[in-house]
């Protein structure tokens, strides 16, 4: 699905509908959307930056739109088709809790080397930080990054190796509302 077409065929309506949770209507129409955005089929680093300074105009999202770009960019060919772009919609829009953990253990994994390092953690913090501004009253064991990741290692990082294997990171996950509220911001929205 890399390559511009007016419409999706009866065969991508298909395997889009087996791997997300949209209908034919509802994918139609987001394909239709992200062709009128993006004529080439391809949505790139900029394009995807400058939808998140539209969500965020008082931070600064380049940093996070970066890590999220990278987690969309499936193939890591430097852009995202809409095949990319529906599937990580799906899961964060309407997929179940597991599938979020999944997919948010993906964007903290930055190097894909399947571990969470404090150092990780502590880049798409501060870019969450950096994005979000004074927009957000945290509380005061929470008001830096490294006060909000220290916290997080304390209580997921069980054996202490200053990483957190997946199933560290979902369990850990689960029994923080805070993590689980961030992940059903979008519920129900697309």
């Amino acid at each position: 699905m890399g390559k511009s077409q007016s419409k999706l065929s009866q065969d991508q309506i298909a395997e889009l509908q087996k791997n997300t949770y949209f209908d034919k209507k509802e994918l139609q129409a987001w394909y239709k959307g992200f062709i009128r955005d993006c004529p080439t089929g391809q949505l790139d680093r900029d394009e995807f930056s400058k939808i998140y300074k539209q969500f965020f105009p008082f931070g600064d999202s380049d940093e996070f739109a970066e890590f999220v770009f990278n987690v969309f960019d499936k193939d890591r060919n430097g852009t995202i088709d809409f095949k990319e772009f529906i599937c990580a919609l799906s899961v964060t829009s309407r997929g179940q809790l597991d599938e979020k953990l999944k997919w948010a253990f993906q964007l903290y994994d930055i190097n894909g080397d399947g571990y969470i390092t404090y150092d990780e953690m502590l880049r798409i913090v501060r870019s969450i930080y950096k994005m979000t501004d004074q927009m957000v009253q945290l509380p005061e064991d929470e008001d830096t990054a490294e006060k909000r990741v220290d916290k997080i290692f304390a209580s997921m990082d069980k054996n202490k190796d200053a990483q957190l294997t997946f199933e560290e990171f979902v369990e850990g996950s689960k029994h923080d509302p805070t993590i689980v509220k961030a992940l059903s911001l979008y519920d129900g929205l697309v």
